[in-house]
């Protein structure tokens, strides 16, 4: 097991009717602003929930984040912050809000051009770079992105996405109630189950280095997105399957998987590329690439694409390379019980967009991907001609 840090500061209230936590956790005489996406929040009376339990505080709505928040967007609610000397921010939403959130918490009180935050990857901003920020909590409407309790975020800028990374950008609290997932969308669902998913192969599925508790951690994650999967999205007021998806998504993310172990991203730096240029939803991304990845990386994952074939699919005879081969068909094959398709092909992308892509990956610096940096724009290729 490698050396590893670990820190993680997010305060989390899980469960059913946990707004009310808010006062308590909301400086009392803070200026408020409530950040979301589009217009279910306000819709389904959320955002009215959130206002009441902020009692007399004052309060600003910015609405509008994108899937994928674009940096235009979010310097808008910059501005709003320092017009309104704004002390406290709410994310009312899913990744992209929690995402969208957390650089408008850092990029708030920095004196530079803001686009530099961009530029750091996944080297974290530290206090040189910020000196100040504004603190934020997290109602959460969509699991998937782990957002809500980890330091990370994607930011859409100049057709490209950007990872951004701070210590600084952990939400103070997160509330965490299944019940108001409850009204989502079943494509929503089932790229939400994917993200979850995938976020915790990443982790996984490398090389080994006899990590026994991240591990048998990550298998109970993935087993448990398995059993639940089809059975959240086709009831979606089934309060136990849905609180298990709401969990599983925020501990495939939170850190706690990901420590002294080598982790990939592969998958979600092409499918990010995939996201800026055709559209597709990433979760969607994520069920394309994954597969492929697997199969063309299968010489230096192989030890624990096998220890996934048994472990997590219960795949017990045959070759080590027929395990690993029913085990990446049976991840296809669970993708698609999600609804999901995992072709490039079923979303309309032809064959000759491929070098647009690998060309994409080439001018963001994504040239040496996976836990062993041997994902060459070669590689990345090789992928995408197999996810086509």
């Amino acid at each position: 097991m490698f050396n590893f840090d670990f820190y993680n500061p997010t305060r989390i209230f899980f469960g059913k009717d946990r707004l009310d936590v808010i006062d308590k956790n909301v400086p009392a005489n803070a200026n408020v602003l409530i950040t979301f996406g589009g217009g279910s929040a306000k819709k389904s009376g959320l955002i009215d929930k959130v206002k009441a339990n902020l009692g007399s505080r004052k309060v600003i709505e910015f609405g509008g984040i994108e899937p994928n928040p674009r940096y235009e967007t979010l310097m808008k609610a910059v501005e709003v912050v320092r017009n309104e000397n704004i002390d406290f921010i709410i994310a009312v939403g899913g990744g992209s809000v929690i995402d969208g959130t957390k650089f408008i918490s850092l990029s708030s009180h920095y004196q530079g051009n803001a686009t530099d935050l961009l530029k750091y990857g996944f080297t974290p901003i530290t206090s040189e770079v910020i000196k100040k920020v504004v603190p934020f909590g997290v109602v959460l409407t969509l699991p998937a992105t782990g957002s809500e309790m980890n330091s990370g975020a994607v930011v859409s800028y100049n057709h490209g996405k950007f990872p951004v990374m701070s210590e600084f950008s952990f939400p103070k609290f997160s509330i965490l109630d299944p019940t108001i997932t409850f009204t989502l969308p079943k494509t929503q669902v089932a790229n939400g189950v994917i993200d979850a998913f995938v976020h915790t192969l990443e982790q996984y599925i490398t090389f080994p280095v006899d990590a026994k508790v991240q591990d048998r951690m990550a298998e109970g994650i993935l087993q448990t997105l398995i059993e639940i999967g089809t059975t959240t999205e086709a009831e979606p007021e089934n309060y136990d399957a849905r609180a298990n998806l709401v969990w599983s998504a925020t501990m495939a993310l939170n850190g706690v998987i990901a420590v002294g172990v080598p982790q990939d991203w592969t998958t979600h730096m092409i499918g990010h590329e995939l996201t800026a240029l055709f559209g597709i939803d990433h979760g969607q991304t994520l069920a394309i690439i994954y597969p492929a990845v697997m199969n063309v990386c299968r010489e230096q994952k192989h030890a624990k694409l096998v220890q996934y074939a048994q472990r997590v699919w219960n795949i017990a005879t045959g070759t080590d390379d027929e395990k690993i081969d029913l085990a990446i068909q049976k991840t296809k094959d669970f993708f698609e019980s999600l609804g999901v398709k995992t072709r490039l092909s079923d979303y309309g992308v032809t064959a000759d967009k491929i070098p647009v892509v690998v060309e994409q990956l080439k001018a963001h610096g994504l040239t040496a991907l996976s836990e062993t940096g041997k994902v060459t724009l070669e590689v990345s290729q090789k992928i995408l001609e197999q996810a086509f």
